[in-house]
């Protein structure tokens, strides 16, 4: 159940009660928006309570992202219409080529123009990537390409899955997944 409530500080705030939830949690997304996610069982005020006592994290994170993605890159309709193309030329064929390599199975690729993932993978196994991966180096593609692969075996994110992306990645999956945290999709 998803309610808003307008907060004296913070402005407008998400309400997620929820029976997955297994705790209170907070997330703040880079357009500012704030979550706050509570298990079906808590009282709202309880859940209130925690938000008030991260007001000051919350400012922070805010101000953070905001620095971070102001520096978020933008492109023109030529821009992405170029890199539309080169990603239906190229990333299917890389997803085929890692798919053979290491012995993977996987429905169908579709490029799309995601801005909030580089990938992802249903539970039917088809892949889907954004067509921004083709401002990414090489080698960054091509472990989005591989950690998307990997979801195919483990539909999470458990460490058999880490362990299954560390190995196809050569021990590098840690490193990789910080570099890529440098670049933006731009969201």
């Amino acid at each position: 159940m998803k309610t808003i409530f307008e907060h004296p500080v913070l402005g407008e705030i998400t309400l997620s009660k929820s029976l997955r939830a297994r705790r209170i949690s907070i997330s703040v997304r880079p357009s500012g928006a704030v979550r706050l996610s509570y298990p079906h069982l808590v009282a709202t005020r309880q859940a209130l309570a925690f938000l008030e006592s991260k007001v000051e994290w919350i400012e922070d994170t805010r101000r953070r992202l905001a620095d971070k993605y102001s520096e978020r890159p933008t492109f023109t309709a030529e821009e992405t219409e170029a890199m539309r193309a080169a990603a239906k030329r190229t990333l299917p064929q890389r997803v085929e080529f890692f798919a053979r390599k290491f012995g993977f199975r996987y429905g169908r690729v579709t490029i799309r123009a995601a801005r909030s993932k580089w990938g992802s993978c249903t539970s039917e196994n088809n892949i889907s990537l954004s067509l921004f991966l083709m401002a990414l180096p090489e080698h960054l593609r091509d472990y989005v390409i591989i950690h998307e692969l990997c979801h195919t075996v483990h539909h999470n994110h458990s460490p058999k899955f880490h362990a299954l992306a560390d190995r196809c990645m050569g021990g590098n999956e840690k490193e990789l997944r910080r570099e890529l945290r440098k670049f933006s999709t731009g969201r």
